[in-house]
């Protein structure tokens, strides 16, 4: 039975309120207005107690529509270059393409890693820190891997350097783990890495003379 903050039951106001629906006073508003439908059946009273099931989509409704998914949403997004994967940087974030009750939820919805500003790609969002950590966490060695166009053509000695284990990035006191390069063509490639260092892939070309 999935659970919100740790409980099976809880107050609808409370609920809602973590879901991004507004704050405790809009929910009573709404519930006063018979915009809240659970079991088929209109509540106006914001603090009854809500039994938490694995069906509560197809039970609560709010102003006709299911229920927003429960905590543990995760979303894929094919994030557009120009998009930061921050709360607080200024400019175009990846958030601002989520609907903006979905920006207001608690536990606070958070990318997997990042991308650059200026990479695009394949990013997941979501409000499981579990899921978070044992996606990006050092120790669990999950692979993420990445199509790189590169300035000057790439040669089989980068594919070693990569594989070594032993590549530096400056300012770093410790080397890379190894990491996979196919080339598809001079300039193209994939790399599949197993760490989330700060702009990692492009240090790592950098490192070898190229960008």
């Amino acid at each position: 039975m999935p659970k919100i903050h740790g409980e099976a039951i809880v107050r609808l106001d409370k609920l809602l309120s973590s879901l991004g629906y507004g704050s405790r006073k809009n929910i009573l508003s709404m519930a006063k207005k018979g915009y809240i439908v659970l079991d088929s059946s209109s509540i106006h009273d914001a603090s009854h107690k809500v039994n938490i099931t694995s069906d509560m989509r197809d039970r609560l409704y709010i102003k006709g529509e299911k229920l927003d998914p429960m905590p543990g949403m995760v979303l894929m997004m094919n994030k557009p270059i120009g998009a930061t994967c921050s709360h607080k940087e200024v400019g175009k974030l990846v958030y601002d393409f989520l609907p903006d009750r979905w920006r207001h939820r608690t536990p606070v919805m958070s990318t997997i890693g990042r991308l650059d500003k200026d990479t695009s790609g394949l990013l997941l969002i979501t409000d499981d820190g579990a899921l978070s950590h044992k996606i990006i966490g050092p120790k669990n060695h999950v692979k993420k891997v990445y199509l790189v166009d590169v300035a000057a053509p790439l040669t089989k000695n980068a594919v070693d350097i990569f594989a070594s284990g032993a590549l530096m990035l400056r300012g770093d006191i410790k080397p890379l783990a190894g990491a996979e390069l196919k080339m598809i063509d001079p300039k193209r490639a994939l790399i599949t890495i197993t760490e989330g260092r700060y702009h990692q892939v492009r240090r790592m070309f950098a490192a070898i003379g190229n960008r």
